[in-house]
């Protein structure tokens, strides 16, 4: 396949890395300067800093794009959110694309969210618009764990297609072990001091470099404690994993790397956004099964 990608909620550039040798992504949009430098960083091209809530229907169809890569804000259907749905202030991004699709329709569209996302108001609507437009679609709850990463990050792919969809069956590989994915050389101030310990350590998801599973990480992972991700539990204590950890997690390749100027509190945020990559390519490969 060699597709026109448009990649919207671009973040650090997942999708691009999850559709390699399917296309190419002609256009990314994101309103973070974070996320933008580390994706002018990693792919060599700057997406455009342009709120989708507001963008024109003309200016989608100028790109003429087969497919639609998207993973769109999350907040509004996630466990910790406040599950307003299409009510929520964030989806109005969503909102206005789905009033695009009927006018600039691709051949394909891709997309990511939470689990919560299954059932709601804006999935109700999206099925029900690309169903309209005569598209085949198929909404799958896929985790990496099923892929041997030791990693529990549940979240619904939707798949549409104007031509018919031949799924196949996803994989049911056992995780291995977390000690393959650490670091050779620990950091040592990532290491939670004991007043840290002492306050939080009950609610603290603790998991050693033997075990085969870590919890979801979150972007609050560098800020908050509990729920938002698994703390490592070594010889020497009690430590966060790596920024660079987090990122084998999610699939993405030793290539990559932050700007130098972003903190490690925003390296945790946009990671905790991001995509898991070979879950996505998976998935991203049933338009060609």
């Amino acid at each position: 396949m060699s597709l026109r990608i448009l990649e919207l909620f671009s973040g650090l550039g997942g999708w691009r890395y999850a559709l390699q040798g399917m296309g190419e992504v002609i256009a990314a949009y994101d309103i973070s300067p974070t996320a933008n430098a580390t994706y002018m960083l990693n792919h060599g091209d700057r997406p455009i800093a342009r709120e989708l809530a507001s963008i024109a229907p003309a200016t989608m169809a100028a790109h003429q794009a087969d497919l639609w890569a998207m993973s769109p804000p999350c907040q509004p259907f996630c466990r910790m959110g406040n599950r307003h749905g299409l009510e929520d202030r964030r989806s109005k991004a969503f909102l206005n694309l789905i009033d695009i699709l009927p006018l600039a329709p691709p051949q394909h569209l891709i997309m990511e969210n939470v689990s919560g996302f299954l059932g709601s108001n804006a999935h109700e609507l999206i099925e029900g618009t690309l169903k309209k437009l005569g598209f085949h679609t198929h909404t799958c709850e896929l985790c990496p764990t099923q892929f041997g990463i030791p990693n529990q990050r549940p979240r619904l792919y939707l798949l549409a297609s104007q031509r018919p969809l031949k799924t196949a069956i996803a994989p049911q590989i056992p995780p291995v072990s977390i000690a393959i994915y650490l670091d050779s050389e620990e950091d040592p101030s990532l290491y939670l001091d004991p007043q840290v310990l002492a306050k939080h350590k009950p609610g603290l998801d603790l998991v050693r470099p033997d075990e085969h599973r870590t919890a979801c990480f979150i972007g609050g992972y560098g800020q908050r404690f509990v729920g938002s991700g698994s703390f490592l539990k070594t010889d020497h204590g009690i430590r966060r994993f790596s920024t660079a950890e987090v990122a084998r997690f999610m699939g993405l390749p030793p290539t990559f790397r932050f700007p130098e100027e972003i903190s490690i509190e925003q390296r945790y945020k946009l990671l905790g956004n991001g995509l898991n990559i070979p879950v996505a390519s998976w998935v991203a490969r049933q338009l060609s099964v």
